[in-house]
Formats: structure tokens, sequence, C-alpha cells
């Protein structure tokens, strides 16, 4: 279970909360990058749009794994290595986010990075989720 919290007379923020109270089991879920898991050598889309929904997909699949669902994300950190592909891709990525979160929005941060240890990577993000009791 989940509230999330926006301090009085604060504008609302846009696609992301200020802040989330959960009680639960944590889930913490590695950075994940936009690649396919299952192939056992690394194949990337080759947009900034398709690894950022690749990635997405990927949270998801380890968060449904430990019995999660999308309302459980508490917070995510974003690392992109170009904030301005980030920047001109947000109407993709909300098609995305739509797609695999839905309406819900954790805390975020968002990050640009000079590199990710895979090469042909352009986004990552690590989460936390609560779980149901």
């Amino acid at each position: 279970m989940s509230t999330v919290i926006q301090p009085e007379g604060w504008v609302p923020p846009r696609g992301y909360a200020n802040g989330i109270v959960a009680t639960g089991k944590q889930l913490f879920i590695g950075g994940q990058i936009g690649w396919n898991p299952r192939s056992s050598t690394p194949e990337f889309p080759p947009t900034f749009e398709g690894q950022f929904e690749q990635t997405l997909s990927n949270i998801c699949e380890v968060l449904e794994a430990a019995g999660g669902k999308p309302e459980n994300l508490t917070r995510l950190t974003v690392y992109v290595t170009d904030k301005r592909e980030y920047l001109s891709s947000l109407k993709a990525i909300g098609a995305a986010w739509k797609k695999h979160l839905g309406r819900h929005y954790p805390a975020m941060a968002l990050v640009q990075v000079v590199a990710l240890v895979e090469d042909l990577a352009k986004v990552e993000i690590e989460a936390t989720a609560v779980l149901e009791n």
C-alpha cells in the first residue's frame, strides 16, 4: 500500500511524485538497460525510445517475478547518456510509460551520465518497489 505525498501549495509534478509513503516487503531492482534479456549476445533497439520501452519492460518482468505490479514501484532512478535525446523523445516515452506502467508515477530522478557499462546502452533504470505483505 502506498500514498503519494504532495506538499500543500506545491505545483503538482508531471510524470513523477515528490514522495511516496509505502508499507510492505521491499524489492530493489538492479539497473536495467534496454536490451533483450533472453539473448546470449547483447541485442539493443537502435533508438532511445526503443531502449527506454525495453528497459521498462525488463523492470516490469522483474517486478512480476517477485509478485508485484507497476503500482508497487515507489522509486526510479533513470540514467541517460544524452538528456537532449531524452527530452526529444518525451512523446514516445510517455506512450511506453502508459503501456507498461499505466498512470502510476513513483518518486523519480533523472541523471545524465557520460556513459553506461554497455557501450550501446542509452538508458539504465534502477527501481525500488514495495510489495504487499
